[in-house]
């Protein structure tokens, strides 16, 4: 089966499209807008997904590089969704799958216990999963953290800013992989493929205390620009940058797949997916998977403008995205009886 990289385009005057990457150029696909509209298609005729996606390729190519960098009408969109319907589309994910993530966090919660090292209670999580997170074929293991991020409304694309709200401490990137997921009739989720993510927090909020971590998730975030059906998810190396004026001034090499990981995707997977809410048929969903490394852990203070760069090996043009922080003061927001 071929390997397809899918990315979903809008243009202002043809509306939306899914075209198929094929090295610098981008082969439009007939018959489907979204790649939910296409995933949702292949449930209900029971084609194939690669099949459909073969049959379906047009003769329209367009060229992906003008499009990568802005210099086309055609512009990326996240690269999975819930067309129309922001409110169907579920945004999550899971921390403390990667050692250095779970480092980073002790670091920022630990107390001075008197020259002693304590055990924070994500540590404990952590070693929960190291311990129980890859149980046997068909067997349930420990649950990971899991956090809310917010419906379809916050995902952006690759080019488009993150932004830093008036009420927030920092924004800082979060290097992931996340999977994109369907919901089929039955109410059983189905990965359509996986992409580049930037899951971006607010980890000054979080550092002031861990129960604040559900509200320092609670922002917009990146996918794409290539979303990959049914990459290699084993062992998959990368890099995160944070560019200034034009300038490196943080890098670091990042692991990611399941060899990485103390939890196993399906794991991942049962504990996202066991709750009922979670498997309203036709819902997408994008869970994020974790993080090896960001800049907040070693120091770095990011500045408006500073583009945060993202690449995984395989997965296809790295993932940028520029901070934006709300020049404005924070403002109650009042409430008033009806």
């Amino acid at each position: 089966m071929l390997m397809f990289k899918l990315v979903q385009l809008i243009h202002p005057r043809e509306g939306r499209r899914i075209a198929a990457v094929d090295g610098d150029r981008c082969r439009l696909i007939d018959g489907h807008t979204s790649v939910h509209g296409l995933a949702s298609f292949v449930l209900q005729s029971g084609v194939a997904l690669a099949a459909e996606i073969e049959s379906q390729l047009g003769r329209n190519f367009q060229d992906y590089d003008a499009i990568y960098h802005g210099r086309s009408e055609w512009t990326l969109l996240p690269a999975y969704d819930h067309p129309g319907e922001h409110s169907r589309c579920l945004v999550a994910g899971t921390g403390l799958t990667h050692r250095a993530s779970v480092d980073n966090r002790q670091a920022m919660h630990e107390h001075d216990g008197g020259g002693e090292t304590q055990i924070t209670d994500s540590m404990r999580i952590y070693q929960w999963g190291l311990q129980g997170g890859r149980p046997e074929h068909g067997n349930v293991g420990v649950p990971p953290e899991w956090f809310y991020k917010g419906t379809g409304s916050i995902l952006r694309a690759h080019g488009e800013p993150l932004d830093v709200p008036v009420f927030a401490g920092d924004g800082g990137e979060e290097p992931e992989v996340a999977g994109a997921y369907i919901i089929d009739s039955e109410g059983d989720p189905r990965r359509i493929g996986l992409a580049i993510g930037n899951e971006f927090s607010d980890h000054v909020t979080e550092k002031k205390n861990y129960l604040y971590l559900a509200p320092s998730k609670l922002r917009t975030c990146s996918l794409g620009p290539e979303l990959l059906l049914d990459p290699d998810f084993e062992n998959v190396g990368g890099e995160v940058s944070i560019e200034r004026n034009g300038s490196v001034v943080w890098s670091r090499t990042i692991a990611t797949g399941e060899a990485n990981m103390s939890h196993s995707l399906p794991n991942l997977e049962h504990h996202h997916f066991k709750y009922p809410q979670h498997r309203r048929p036709d819902d997408a969903h994008v869970f994020f998977f974790g993080a090896d490394a960001f800049s907040f852990g070693a120091g770095v203070e990011l500045e408006d403008g500073d583009v945060m760069a993202i690449s995984w090996n395989g997965f296809g043009r790295p993932l940028k995205n520029p901070l934006r922080i709300e020049p404005d003061e924070e403002t109650l927001v009042r409430v008033e009886p009806l």
